[in-house]
């Protein structure tokens, strides 16, 4: 609940503007492609594959992939996917343009040229975080990087994918909320509000941040920690054998 709430005060204009043109192009019976109104139909349309894989497959990838050791292998394979993503989009953008600066930003596409297929592409990646040790947005941001978008607009387009999913799935654990004790119940809403203002402060940093930046950084940092963890395990298990 803190980080989607947090997304959701971020974004606050965005989701706003996404009830309003939705409305409007409901009203008016179409949506042109290249509008406001067509980004926020792909914000809707890319939320549905991970939507539809997390409420029939959630628990089965659970259950199949409830490993520490296996959280940590995968914690490395989303390191490669970051490093390939990055590697990929730096190799077409300099096949697919010379060398100056109006070309290069013409390889680069606004989110509003996606097509609905496209979007759905980038919503089957965000259902990989169904996976442990699998980041949602690092896949999401490859995926968008796949279609040509900015890292500026893959990250957007990420954040704002995920908002209704992590919602969603923060919703489903109300219920339990009910039976636990004032005490329990404080420690939650202190946590929900920790994680709320580090996940702001974290959005607000990473939207700044792929402004001008890239991916290479956060595949080092997940292939680190996904070495040292599998290091670490295997020993624990060895010494207990």
């Amino acid at each position: 609940l803190g980080t989607a709430g947090a997304l959701v005060i971020y974004f606050w204009r965005d989701w706003l503007q996404v009830v309003q043109t939705l409305w409007n192009s409901i009203k008016e019976g179409e949506v042109r492609k290249g509008t406001d109104e067509w980004v926020n139909w792909l914000v809707i349309i890319g939320t549905i594959p991970a939507g539809l894989i997390g409420v029939f497959l959630q628990t089965p990838l659970e259950d199949l992939f409830a490993s520490p050791l296996i959280a940590a292998t995968f914690l490395v394979v989303n390191g490669s996917l970051l490093f390939l993503g990055e590697s990929l989009r730096r190799r077409s953008e300099a096949r697919f343009h010379a060398s100056s600066a109006k070309e290069r930003e013409a390889y680069f596409r606004p989110l509003s040229s996606l097509s609905w297929k496209e979007a759905v592409i980038v919503g089957l990646a965000q259902a990989l975080a169904l996976i442990p040790g699998i980041s949602r947005s690092g896949s999401t941001m490859v995926a968008g990087l796949g279609v040509r978008l900015t890292h500026a607009d893959a990250a957007r387009f990420s954040f704002l994918l995920g908002t209704p999913i992590i919602f969603a799935a923060a919703l489903l654990k109300v219920p339990a909320l009910f039976h636990q004790s004032t005490s329990t119940l404080l420690l939650i809403f202190a946590g929900i509000v920790l994680s709320g203002i580090a996940a702001y402060l974290s959005v607000k940093f990473l939207t700044k941040y792929f402004e001008k930046g890239r991916l290479d950084p956060f595949a080092y940092y997940c292939w680190a920690g996904g070495l040292v963890s599998l290091g670490i395990l295997i020993f624990v298990l060895h010494t207990h054998a």
